[in-house]
């Protein structure tokens, strides 16, 4: 039996180099989304790219430390608090198609500590960096 392969596309594979000027677009959307809608839920947050992929980070302010949690960790209030202000929170990672001016999206697993394909919450493959953002804006709350 001769079988024929098929060629497919995967939604997260391959994808289209990030231009500088898409890039600076895309950072500007990603952040004016987030104070808009997540103002209060972050300190920072942090956009960047590198081939097809867009990394999308949040830094945080840490709730206060009591001093058995201090004693447990070894460490004073300083240190965890430099600690925690200078650790992201690794919300999701978008792959750009330049031909369909499409992102697929990818959400971080700390269970597995990488990151998982996954569909908009429209069930769709592709959508914009701010859906991606709601999407992953989850580890906000």
């Amino acid at each position: 039996m001769n079988q024929r392969k098929v060629w497919m596309s995967s939604p997260h594979r391959g994808g289209s180099r990030v231009s500088s000027s898409l890039q600076e677009e895309t950072r500007r959307r990603v952040l004016a989304h987030a104070t808009a809608n997540y103002a209060g839920r972050f300190e920072r947050i942090d956009v960047r790219f590198r081939g097809a992929l867009c990394y999308v980070d949040a830094y945080v302010e840490p709730e206060r430390p009591t001093k058995a949690l201090l004693r447990l960790r070894g460490e004073t209030k300083e240190d965890y608090y430099r600690q925690f202000r200078e650790t992201p929170i690794h919300l999701c990672r978008l792959r750009y198609f330049s031909g369909r001016k499409l992102w697929s999206v990818a959400f971080y697993t700390y269970s597995h500590e990488r990151y998982e394909p996954t569909l908009y919450a429209s069930g769709e493959v592709y959508g914009t960096p701010e859906d991606a953002f709601d999407l992953a804006a989850i580890y906000l709350t």
